[in-house]
């Protein structure tokens, strides 16, 4: 893939794709950790005297304007983090995007609104997508492709449009790419791999290919009910997907042939309720039991103490450890334990550490520990798993081309 530096940007209006889909609770940002991720990549090409014209999505949105959804918020904090003036476009290609665009000086940056406000950017027919991808085009110059966290969807600013600029890849996605490398090509061992989160069927498609790849893999958060309720035990009204009980039972098996350790939660903590996220309310019935002991009136939010002494044990000789999803409600201060010793257990050991994006990311940042500390973040949840379970992303081939 070519990179920022085989590009003439000076002078050019260059598209840069990037990942701003940032979490917003009443039109404030809570994480503005992948704003800050893109920046170097922005600031590089502001010094180059390129002209910036940055593009990304936030949310779901119907294909259309969304109040909700706006990157307003995103501009501000955009320019704050960058220390310059960022210009925004209330639309993607329309007038308001031209005029913006048009008025750029070599060195400025613009956003634009939502890609997502236009259906074409997520049309599943082709030539709806390639419509809207030819109006993006027309905006720019050159293309820099630096949203790792949507490099897995076919959608018209990921896949569409570098074939019709000339592009390369940003900074960003050129680490994601070498980290997400040294996780499946040169990998060092032990390898361990903590997998949290809500569903087992989530991580379907990682866990089968790590299968042949990990040492260890353990097993928190939501998806673990599955793991103990294939196993015969009670998981009380804790979270369960019944369909995936044969596949864990498969992945239990194949496991032991290929000498793969499969470690799970030995005692959690449960509540009769699910908690009060928001205001933190204490939660007064939460107790802690053993994992083949769960109430039946009662689920599962973290994992308790014993575990989180296992979970450490099992890292603390790590060579590599790859993390995705909480191991628990983190939200709530109750339920945030397990989730806070399992980002202590990596900083701890002298492992390549990788944070595998989405709610992880979110939680080491919450939890209030110093990410600079573990080897790698990832900007991307999805965009990681999919990589690890060895599919094609879209979005990078269309950059290999």
């Amino acid at each position: 893939m070519k990179t920022i530096e085989d590009l003439d940007v000076a002078g050019k209006r260059v598209f840069v794709r990037a990942d701003l889909n940032v979490p917003l609770s009443d039109g404030r940002i809570t994480d503005d950790g992948r704003i800050r991720a893109v920046a170097p990549t922005i600031t590089k090409l502001l010094q180059a005297g390129a002209k910036v014209i940055v593009a990304s999505h936030l949310g779901r949105p119907k294909g259309e304007p969304d109040p909700q959804f706006s990157l307003a918020p995103v501009a501000l904090r955009l320019g704050e983090i960058l220390g310059t003036s960022v210009s925004f476009a209330t639309d993607t290609v329309g007038e308001s995007a031209k005029a913006t665009v048009a008025a750029l000086a070599d060195g400025e940056v613009t956003l634009l609104e939502n890609l997502r406000f236009n259906a074409g950017e997520t049309a599943k027919d082709d030539a709806e997508r390639g419509a809207f991808a030819d109006q993006l085009a027309a905006l720019a110059d050159a293309y820099v492709g630096d949203g790792f966290g949507a490099v897995h969807r076919k959608h018209a600013s990921v896949y569409d449009l570098p074939a019709r600029l000339p592009h390369a890849v940003g900074d960003l996605i050129a680490t994601e790419v070498a980290v997400l490398k040294r996780l499946t090509e040169e990998v060092e061992r032990p390898y361990v791999v903590v997998l949290g989160g809500s569903k087992v069927s989530d991580k379907v498609g990682v866990i089968d290919n790590l299968l042949g790849k990990a040492d260890r893999i353990l097993i928190g958060g939501g998806m673990a009910y599955t793991f103990l309720a294939a196993l015969g035990h009670e998981v009380g009204i804790s979270l369960l997907q019944k369909d995936q009980i044969p596949t864990v039972l498969e992945y239990l098996e194949r496991a032991k042939a290929n000498g793969v350790e499969f470690v799970l939660p030995v005692d959690v903590s449960v509540s009769a309720s699910f908690p009060d996220t928001k205001t933190h309310k204490p939660v007064e019935d939460f107790e802690v039991v053993d994992a083949d002991k769960i109430p039946a009136d009662k689920e599962g939010l973290d994992i308790g103490p014993r575990t989180r002494e296992l979970f450490a044990s099992k890292l603390a000789d790590a060579a590599t450890v790859f993390w995705n999803g909480p191991v628990g409600v983190f939200e709530h201060p109750t339920f945030a334990e397990g989730t806070k010793a399992v980002a202590a257990a990596l900083l701890e050991s002298n492992a390549f550490t990788v944070v595998g994006g989405g709610d992880s990311a979110a939680a080491v940042r919450i939890l209030g520990f110093d990410e600079t500390k573990f080897g790698h973040i990832s900007t991307g949840g999805g965009a990681s798993l999919e990589y690890l379970e060895g599919k094609t992303l879209p979005g990078l081939a269309a950059l290999e081309g």
